[in-house]
């Protein structure tokens, strides 16, 4: 196989200062007073600006990039608000940062930069509902991905005054159309996508890559490798099926998490626990954080969690009864949630337990967690409304705890339903949750 290595810190305080400079440029007008001077005009009264001193800089994502931001933000004087549901309290704590509601973070930043990778729960994310929200002439500033901000909603919200100004190095499309309203218009300023371009950051992403190769080739060692594990080639035969079914148990657990997450456990039962089990660890992370970061991979897994203070904690068990192997996850949040799985003839992953449902899913494709009372029809209506929405039902897979009354259904699908959809199935009278994963 072919080691796909990567170098994911080495433009995060480049990025991170050109947010801070497009926040100050669009807060004193400078490129606008630029062009003016440049037209031999001298217009002071014209470009007043805004003082950033004591105001408040709303950052939305504090990954890697984004508590830089509000690092040197706070140089600046500038009292830091957040929005990251996946980030625990004592984290931001530490970075001297008020953790706050999305809604929160809206209503009283005076400034609002994004610092989120684009994920299906980001996209749009400042959009129409958002800007209504907002203070009025609060700035908005994008160097993260283009299409977090809605950009239509965007311009609308900017005509309206209820967006002060804009400073956006990313759009929807790249590069935006020639004469591009929000390009165009005169409270806009904007870069070609030149976040993570400095030559110091290309000096050290380049020496980096030079160093990684080097010790693959010379010395066996994997750094920063996006697709294998850091571990010997007859090592990785062993484990590869673990691995596989870690990544699984953790993506399945990361999109059932509803916030932030205090806890991992991790136990290994059987023969998979004589096995080095420190890269099947790192698989369930970067399965458990995919929900949340672009940028996580089989290195970096571990790092992102502590960051994010995720406390991971492995153990190992005897034999377990049905299975030669078991690997059970249990995540403490708000929601407690336990998931396991084992590996099945011809390496082949499967769920076994969720919660205290015993079944056998393949963890493939989108798949649905439905939790309902056990009465009669449930199974018939979900087939129904399935059927009726036109998508096909692959497999399912039904348990019982019966001294609840309580039953859960894993179907998997071939589309993917949208949200109407879940919602006529979480509407349904004796449902209790129903929720959408894709493995």
């Amino acid at each position: 196989g072919i080691a796909v290595l990567n170098t994911p810190e080495g433009n995060n305080i480049t990025t991170a200062e050109h947010a801070i400079a497009l926040l100050v440029s669009l807060a004193r007008h400078i490129p606008q007073a630029t062009a003016s001077m440049k037209g031999g005009a001298w217009e002071k009264t014209r470009f007043t600006g805004t003082e950033l001193y004591n105001r408040t800089l709303g950052v939305i994502g504090i990954g890697n990039i984004g508590r830089i931001v509000a690092q040197r933000a706070q140089g600046l004087g500038m009292r830091v608000i957040a929005y990251d549901p996946h980030i625990a309290p004592e984290v931001a704590a530490k970075l001297d940062v008020e953790l706050v509601s999305f809604d929160d973070l809206l209503a009283r930043a005076d400034a609002i930069t994004v610092h989120v990778p684009k994920t299906k729960d980001t996209t749009g994310m400042l959009g129409r509902d958002a800007f209504s929200k907002t203070r009025e002439g609060v700035l908005i500033i994008n160097a993260a991905r283009g299409g977090i901000v809605d950009e239509a909603a965007l311009l609308d919200a900017l005509n309206a005054g209820r967006v002060g100004g804009a400073a956006l190095d990313v759009f929807e499309k790249e590069p935006p159309p020639s004469n591009y309203a929000l390009v165009m218009h005169p409270r806009v300023i904007c870069t070609p996508h030149l976040g993570a371009s400095t030559e110091q950051a290309q000096l050290n992403v380049s020496v980096a890559i030079a160093e990684q190769v080097r010790d693959y080739l010379l010395q066996g060692l994997v750094r920063n490798a996006v697709n294998v594990p850091s571990v010997s080639a007859e090592v990785l035969d062993q484990i590869r099926p673990y691995v596989l079914l870690g990544e699984k148990l953790g993506r399945f657990q990361g999109q059932l998490c509803p916030g932030a997450i205090d806890e991992i456990e991790i136990e290994y039962a059987g023969e998979v626990a004589e096995l080095r089990v420190a890269a099947i660890t790192i698989a369930v992370l970067k399965g458990l954080l995919e929900s949340v970061s672009d940028r996580v991979n089989m290195v970096n897994a571990p790092v992102v969690a502590q960051e994010r203070g995720i406390k991971v904690v492995e153990s190992k068990a005897s034999r377990p009864r049905d299975f030669a192997s078991t690997i059970t996850t249990r995540v403490r949040s708000s929601v407690d949630r336990l998931i396991a799985g084992a590996i099945f003839h011809g390496g082949q992953p499967r769920i076994v337990r969720i919660d205290d449902f015993m079944l056998e899913v393949i963890p493939e494709g989108p798949t649905l967690l439905l939790h309902n009372h056990d009465r009669p029809g449930v199974v018939g209506t979900v087939g129904t409304i399935l059927g009726e929405e036109g998508i096909n039902i692959a497999r399912m897979q039904l348990a019982l705890v019966r001294e609840r009354g309580e039953a859960a259904m894993l179907v998997n699908v071939d589309q993917r339903p949208d949200e109407r959809v879940m919602e006529r199935l979480r509407n349904l009278p004796n449902m209790i949750a129903a929720q959408l994963v894709e493995l």
